[in-house]
């Protein structure tokens, strides 16, 4: 639905129409020249062929450096495999270790591909629901209380996408120990572990301890923190069986990741982190803002995130009113009036289990979220 929201605005921009577009995943600033000189380098040395499925071993030496000096988590390289982006390597880990009966805990509001990957492997998802009370954060006890015997795994997203909520230290460790208590697999994806405000310090579960690290697989990616969204690289860190499983699914469909993208994501990892810091600064200044106008509007709530480029309002307070007739029952409808009569684009939050609520990516200018607020609200208040 994020992608279908996109291509829809898209299309009425294409068409002359001017739309503000609160849909897109993806930073708006360029990927840094450092990297992309990288990889006009690859193509001018010839790094244009086939190379190992799971990631050439300068890119698994990387990702290696890298768990270590941002995580404190120890790898080998047969640990590591790149895929074709976070999401592959989520895809891969669900066809390799689950199947019909098995059952997989993922809190809501979830990522939108999380359900259905676990579906596509015949497993079964099991939500959990939060709310903005508690930061959209599950706890210990919901934890245990959704655990049967084909429980298999739980999924936690910290950052979060779509909420920006994350989890502290000390709320890791109940759930780990938790998890480890009944036996769960933990999948942590930190896509947006490098995009945190005020401060916040992320927090890897996996380095909790040896043992949670031995029963969790840790997914991330180049997408969110280095502008390289269209790059698709993604990569996950397992126990060697659990690797070895994903390399050898991945080598009867993909192949490997691209070999230029691989070059240039080495360079990313390893070159200057400047331009890292300074995105995210400037999507901080975003998030002060785009909360501030979205608590502004009345009968409007708004979580303030710490991490990801999201805000997840909860705009319920609307449904039951009408626009010309049409009532507006929830947030699908909502997303179409608003799409339509103020000619702005976000995502509905039933895509991410979470009715009340739709999802702004804050991932625009600073001139595009105060016209886009502004839209939302005068639309808002034409409901009756």
């Amino acid at each position: 639905m994020t992608l279908a929201i996109s291509a829809l605005a898209q299309e009425m921009k294409a068409r002359g129409e001017d739309i503000i577009g609160f849909g897109a995943g993806e930073p708006d600033f360029p990927t840094p020249d450092n990297i992309k000189q990288a990889a006009i380098r690859a193509i001018q040395e010839n790094d244009t062929h086939y190379t190992p499925v799971g990631g050439t071993p300068a890119l698994k030496q990387a990702i290696v450096d890298k768990f270590q000096a941002d995580n404190g988590l120890r790898y080998e390289k047969n640990q590591i495999v790149v895929s074709c982006g976070a999401k592959h390597s989520f895809y891969n880990l669900a066809q390799a270790l689950w199947q019909a009966g098995d059952e997989i805990i993922i809190p809501a509001p979830y990522w939108v591909s999380y359900p259905d990957m676990v579906l596509l492997a015949d497993a079964k998802p099991v939500i959990i629901d939060t709310t903005e009370k508690a930061e959209f954060k599950i706890t210990p006890e919901q934890l245990a209380e959704a655990v049967t015997p084909n429980t298999r795994a739980v999924v936690i997203n910290s950052p979060s996408n779509p909420t920006g909520s994350a989890y502290t230290r000390e709320e890791l460790e109940a759930l780990a120990e938790c998890a480890l208590r009944h036996k769960l697999l933990i999948i942590s994806d930190e896509i947006y572990e490098k995009i945190v405000f005020d401060d916040f310090e992320h927090v890897s579960i996996a380095s909790l301890s040896e043992e949670v690290k031995k029963n969790c697989v840790v997914i991330n990616g180049i997408s969110k923190a280095y502008a390289m969204t269209g790059w698709r690289i993604g990569y996950l860190a397992a126990e060697p069986a659990i690797a070895k499983a994903v390399d050898k699914l991945q080598g009867q469909s993909t192949s490997n990741p691209t070999s230029i993208s691989q070059a240039a994501t080495v360079e990313a990892l390893t070159g200057p982190q400047d331009a890292v810091a300074r995105m995210a600064k400037e999507f901080e200044l975003r998030r002060d803002l785009i909360v501030k106008l979205l608590k502004n509007i009345p009968g409007v709530t708004c979580y303030n995130p710490v991490g990801a480029f999201y805000s997840f309002p909860d705009f319920s307070s609307y449904y039951g009113k009408s626009f010309d007739g049409k009532p507006i029952n929830g947030s699908l409808e909502l997303g179409e009036y608003l799409l339509k009569e103020a000619r702005v684009a976000l995502v509905p939050g039933v895509a991410f289990g979470a009715d009340a609520n739709a999802r702004l990516s804050f991932a625009t200018s600073q001139k595009n979220i105060e016209n886009g607020l502004t839209r939302i609200a005068e639309g808002l208040s034409r409901l009756r």
